[in-house]
């Protein structure tokens, strides 16, 4: 059974700095595309950041030079650091794994105030 735990969401003034942890069980990051997406309100979801098996990572321009995707193939777990929060980056923030037809974590909230 695949699951993926994300942890690390809060609360946190513009300019701060939060990371986002997804943690996957019955499936295995080091070999299947993991990303991160979030949903603001009234807003369709997006696709921020993704890593794929060699390491390769891509970035939505509206977080390029501030977040931060990587991968521990030991924990079977992907990390998101956000620095230099701005309040539009607040949303939903949902783990992803491309494999089989894809699975989503529960989501986390990260919420960025001016």
């Amino acid at each position: 059974q695949v699951q993926l735990v994300e942890t690390g969401g809060g609360s946190v003034q513009a300019g701060g700095s939060l990371r986002l942890s997804c943690a996957a069980s019955g499936v295995v990051f080091s070999i299947n595309p993991g990303g991160w997406y979030r949903q603001a309100p009234g807003k369709q979801r997006e696709l921020v950041a993704s890593i794929i098996s060699s390491g390769s990572t891509n970035y939505a321009n509206s977080v390029k030079g501030r977040f931060t995707i990587s991968r521990d193939n030991a924990k079977n777990t992907v990390y998101l650091q956000m620095n230099s929060l701005k309040p539009e980056d607040t949303a939903v923030y949902y783990c992803h794994i491309a494999f089989g037809g894809g699975y989503w974590g529960q989501g986390t909230q990260v919420t960025v105030s001016s």
